[in-house]
């Protein structure tokens, strides 16, 4: 891995577009109940065949992150509880790097660290939605 801290700037860049999502996401989520007032809201697979989609939990994550419920969060869906916590890392740092002029660190990875990352995604991903499953379809195997 190099990392390397370019000097102070201003300039719009990666971090600060996933921070001004992640802003905009939990700022939402915060204030507006979107599962409450849009009627279509919903997972269809899980409301047609019982069983959650990948992305089962990721509101009940968005507005309970966005009201510091991270216990609650974690337990909707792991995964997304670190991404959002990420997004909510990046408008910090966006906020950090636009208003003072804080560099934002350029990291690099060498083709053996991305080929890691190849395969540990996936293994999360795998993982995380078999926590889901369970956790959705047969509660009582995680007491």
């Amino acid at each position: 891995m190099k990392l390397t801290l370019p000097a102070p700037n201003r300039k719009f860049g990666l971090v600060d577009g996933l921070g001004l999502a992640g802003i905009v996401g939990l700022l939402i989520a915060r204030f507006i109940p979107v599962a409450k007032i849009i009627p279509f809201w919903g997972c269809m697979l899980r409301e047609t065949t019982g069983w959650p989609c990948l992305g089962c939990g990721l509101t009940r994550v968005a507005e309970r992150v966005a009201h510091f419920n991270i216990p609650g969060a974690w337990e909707a869906n792991p995964l997304g509880t670190v991404a959002a916590l990420l997004f909510a890392l990046m408008a910090v740092v966006m906020v950090l790097h636009l208003v003072f002029a804080m560099p934002v660190p350029d990291v690099q990875l060498s083709p053996r660290e991305w080929a890691w990352v190849r395969i540990a995604l996936p293994i999360l991903l795998v993982a995380n939605y078999a926590y889901v499953v369970v956790k959705t379809r047969f509660p009582h195997l995680l007491m």
